[in-house]
């Protein structure tokens, strides 16, 4: 199933081509108040059964096409977005030729691990928004990643645990500026890539019965028409299970917390004009503008 937020804060799901709301039958149901968030949509559909059950029973009613609503990030304000750094050996090694920094080929996954940054939700924006280059920024890149959406709160979970508290997957760009501030300084990522604009979230969240085993997918990017990145989620160093194992041992995840697994080689400058158009397989695509800060 996949579950958008659309035009006036509006959830819906998506099939077809076509968008059925279930806010309102959801409320009218009791299993959510007026000015519902999404966070409090996944709970509901995670946590009460009867919830889904309802949201059955809207696909057999009313919808308006898909290209006659505005799709907007699926979440705009979640509890935390870990973002996991330097995920794939081959985009270790582009990093590391580019701005400099720790060879980490001898990490262990937890070292690796234990550089997980925050996004702040100001950053976020939804499909076909823009990112807005800042005018102190010489330099800044675009990465495509796979991202995990919670479900159930969760502590303590063994890797084999690890994906009962998924509620499913949506596409993350974690847009990032490399100069100033970037080369051989490894402790400015919350700045570099927490810009107003610098997280796009979309198109959807595919529930995670649609991707079962969310290390066999593909990213593939195009910049402009031409395509800049094909990557396979299996080439991971850090897998989702092991970032769920991780992150679980030190905090607690709750509905709605987002995890996005880091970007493979195949990232680019980008500059005012480019667009952008990304897709993952049984996830869905999005696309992005770019513009200069007035």
């Amino acid at each position: 199933m996949k579950i958008c937020h659309y035009n006036e804060h509006e959830a819906g799901v998506v099939q077809d081509d076509r968008v059925y709301p279930i806010g309102q039958t959801l409320i009218g149901a009791g299993h959510l108040r007026q000015g519902y968030t999404m966070e409090e949509v996944i709970n509901a559909l995670v946590n009460q059964p009867e919830a889904m059950q309802c949201v059955r029973q809207v696909l057999k009613g009313r919808s308006v096409p898909l290209a006659q609503v505005q799709l907007l990030a699926p979440l705009e304000n979640p509890g935390s977005l870990w973002a996991a750094a330097a995920n794939y050996k081959d985009h270790q090694a582009e990093m590391k030729t580019a701005s400099g920094g720790p060879d980490r080929s001898a990490f262990s996954k937890d070292d690796l691990m234990a550089e997980f940054f925050l996004k702040p939700s100001s950053s976020i924006i939804g499909p076909g928004g823009t990112i807005v280059i800042p005018k102190v920024s010489n330099h800044v890149d675009y990465e495509a990643e796979l991202c995990v959406v919670i479900g159930k709160k969760a502590r303590n979970l063994t890797e084999a645990q690890a994906l009962d508290c998924v509620f499913g997957y949506t596409i993350c760009w974690d847009i990032s500026q490399r100069d100033p501030w970037g080369r051989n300084r490894q402790n400015t990522r919350n700045i570099r890539k927490g810009f107003d604009s610098f997280t796009a979230l979309g198109p959807w969240i595919v529930t995670k019965d649609e991707l079962p085993e969310p290390q066999d997918t593909r990213i593939l990017v195009e910049l402009n028409g031409k395509h800049v990145m094909t990557a396979h989620t299996k080439d991971m160093i850090c897998g989702v299970r092991d970032h769920i194992r991780f992150l679980s041992s030190v905090l607690t995840l709750r509905p709605g917390d987002l995890i996005t697994t880091g970007t493979p080689a195949g990232v680019a400058k980008l500059a005012p004009g480019d667009k952008l158009k990304g897709k993952i397989e049984r996830i869905g695509e999005m696309t992005l503008n770019v513009a200069a800060e007035k």
